[in-house]
């Protein structure tokens, strides 16, 4: 072969180089754009006349009466029912699903897919249907019907799981489902994904410090996928190191919290940190709905099971305080629950 001939098939091969690279590169350009183009979409979504823009900001409500030991003692509750999607999981929910818009890990051709205990499945469907995605959802079959109508009214498609294996058997059917089909699912998996805790260090923490007044000793939140106590504590202690921030959870396996788990006998969310909390409280059942009655004959709050917990909680923190402003967050409202546990 001459130098000539040489030369000419040398100068073929990078000419088709540059071919499949310019080709490549085009691909590459048309998904960012792609992405680019969805994510403007989705954000012009989200303002003050559309129902995604009215996710966040919930009000802070002052206990007044059901805590009257100590005047220097304030306690106060973010009401996470006033979210569209009536409750606190709407902000987490809506953080994951724009961070996996914006990796390219959610695309219009793939259905939403996780395991709930309601509440964020019906943020998911909530925020699906408002953005065009189809949405399945593994739920516990023991779920309170209001949410199970919740859900379907919204379009969304249930997987119902045994009752006996709580969020851990949801997890393990989602699992399954999404390696079986990995391509037709996006699988946020809300116990282990980090959108899930920022959603609350960049709103729910930033909201409590500012209405308070900056004001705010103690932070008092339970643990489900963990998201709302370590984001909002992580954000807070930032702001003031001094803030205590109490962790609470069932005082059992078997217990009637939904939404809340018992991490000693549950499988524990990846996004844990179990060095954020200063305490851990346990709160029984009994105790829970016994809020729930109070809370709804007293202060004229209507709130759901996860909320009474959280009012025991805070009501056993603020009793040893000699003065301080403990916040809770109320995750979401009676409506969603049946009414067996009023009376």
């Amino acid at each position: 072969m001459t130098l000539e001939k040489l030369a000419e098939q040398k100068t073929d091969a990078h000419r088709s180089r540059n071919q499949v690279s310019r080709s490549g590169n085009s691909s590459r350009a048309a998904s960012s754009e792609n992405i680019n183009s969805r994510i403007l979409e989705i954000e012009n979504h989200i303002h003050d006349k559309h129902i995604l823009g009215q996710i966040g900001n919930t009000p802070l409500l002052q206990i007044r009466k059901l805590f009257k030991l100590n005047d220097s003692v304030e306690i106060y509750a973010k009401a996470e029912w006033f979210n569209p999607g009536g409750s606190v999981k709407d902000r987490a929910a809506l953080s994951m699903i724009l961070e996996a818009v914006r990796s390219g890990k959610l695309t219009g051709d793939r259905t939403i897919i996780d395991a709930t205990s309601g509440n964020t499945g019906i943020a998911y469907a909530m925020i699906g249907s408002a953005l065009g995605y189809k949405v399945t959802l593994a739920l516990p079959s023991n779920a309170s019907q209001e949410r199970k109508n919740a859900l379907l009214a919204y379009g969304a498609e249930i997987i119902y799981t045994d009752p006996l294996s709580g969020t851990d058997g949801a997890q393990q059917k989602v699992r399954e489902l999404v390696a079986n089909n990995p391509e037709k699912y996006y699988y946020p998996d809300q116990y282990n994904n980090p959108a899930n805790w920022k959603a609350h260090y960049d709103t729910t923490a930033v909201e409590i410090w500012e209405q308070t007044g900056h004001r705010v000793t103690h932070f008092v939140a339970g643990l489900g996928t963990t998201g709302t106590f370590v984001g909002t504590s992580r954000r807070l202690k930032e702001l003031n190191p001094g803030i205590v921030c109490v962790a609470f959870q069932p005082d059992s396996p078997l217990h009637g919290l939904e939404g809340l788990k018992h991490l000693a006998t549950s499988i524990v969310p990846g996004i844990y940190d179990p060095t954020i909390a200063d305490f851990q409280i346990a709160i029984s059942t009994e105790e829970a709905y016994e809020m729930v009655n109070r809370l709804a004959r007293e202060e004229g709050m209507f709130v759901g099971i996860s909320a009474g917990a959280a009012m025991a909680a805070s009501l056993k923190v603020a009793s040893q305080l000699k003065s301080g402003v403990v916040v809770t967050v109320f995750p979401d409202g009676g409506a969603r629950y049946g009414v067996e546990h009023l009376r």
